[in-house]
């Protein structure tokens, strides 16, 4: 083993310890997972979930969307117009496909039984790289605009677009997430802020974190409590939006880890990935207990930039630098579906 394996190593062990000390030694019940992985053609950036029980990426690189059965492995690539450099995606309750054309400035909606692709031009010149999307339960689509520095909501039945910038100039909107009012948050990446934004006014309310965070991805729990990646500083973050009161859980790969893609589970549990370390890693946090469960993904991963959760409790990853995608499977949840 090379001395910066070593190291890795220990500042693991030493986070896992850190985060038992916190709540005096008191650990969760293990869980078993199994992670399934089935290559792609191509770079995939996003996974996304249909309500057919398929699963979906953005191929970035090859401007395509694609669609995987997981009961057959069967792969289906649609082709997007060209220069589209697909980034995030959703489905909609329809089963069409939303996705962020990056590289060309428009949300895009694919309708796979025809393959037919309409494209929602932004309507300001600045909002160039569209990157990731939510729909709310009103059924608006909201969206950040990472470089160009917009959080943004499009009205899927009049194709209207309005943008809305946060205060500072480099805020770098990123991952996006709607809480069970109705409200969007986002994380500012070029910041040490979260924000959250009006759906009626357009207002925007940011949240300040520890100096030095930079919070990548965000995922909201069923008690609207905001949970975020810290990519600079390898920490969970945990906000309450009511009382702006912030907590961190070192994790496991410690300060270099990287933490990036998270999701929250059915159980209340967060899942996210450290980027940071080889293999990357799936890391599952329990907030009643507090510890977290870490497991290498088989083929490395090659940095997991997002990941979802499905309604069966599996969770999805797209491993971009190795062209796969990765099911996460709790071994106890799946019995149980059977």
């Amino acid at each position: 083993m090379n001395p910066s394996s070593s190291r890795t190593t220990l500042l693991g062990v030493l986070a896992a310890l850190m985060v038992l000390c916190q709540i005096g030694g008191t650990a969760a019940a293990a869980v078993d997972v199994t992670i399934k992985e089935w290559d792609v053609p191509t770079f995939p950036h996003d996974p996304a979930f249909a309500p057919d029980g398929s699963a979906w990426y953005t191929g970035q690189r090859g401007h395509v969307l694609g669609r995987l059965d997981p009961a057959t492995g069967q792969l289906k690539q649609f082709p997007l117009p060209p220069g589209s450099g697909p980034h995030g995606l959703v489905a909609d309750r329809q089963g069409n496909i939303w996705y962020t054309g990056n590289a060309a400035a428009h949300i895009g909606k694919l309708n796979p039984k025809t393959g037919e692709v309409i494209q929602y031009k932004m309507p300001d010149p600045a909002a160039r790289d569209p990157h990731s999307l939510v729909f709310d339960q009103k059924g608006t689509l909201w969206f950040t605009v990472q470089g160009g520095n917009f959080v943004g909501k499009l009205d899927p039945a009049t194709g209207a677009i309005t943008l809305k910038q946060p205060s500072a100039s480099r805020s770098l909107p990123y991952g996006i997430a709607i809480s069970s009012k109705g409200v969007p948050f986002f994380d500012l990446f070029g910041t040490n802020k979260i924000g959250s934004i009006d759906p009626q006014t357009m207002v925007i309310t940011e949240y300040p974190l520890p100096e030095g965070a930079r919070p990548r991805r965000i995922a909201i729990t069923s008690d609207d409590v905001i949970w975020y990646t810290d990519y600079a500083r390898g920490f969970l973050g945990r906000l309450d939006p009511g009382t702006k009161q912030v907590k961190e859980f070192a994790s496991p790969g410690g300060a270099r880890s990287r933490p990036y893609g998270i999701t929250a589970g059915g159980d209340g549990s967060l899942w996210y990935s450290e980027s940071g370390v080889e293999p990357n890693t799936v890391v599952r946090f329990d907030p009643k207990t507090l510890t977290m469960q870490n497991w290498p993904i088989p083929s490395g991963g090659g940095v997991v930039r997002h990941m979802v959760a499905a309604p069966d409790g599996t969770v999805w990853l797209a491993c971009s630098g190795v062209n796969k995608i990765a099911r996460v499977t709790i071994k106890e949840a799946a019995a149980a579906t059977k």
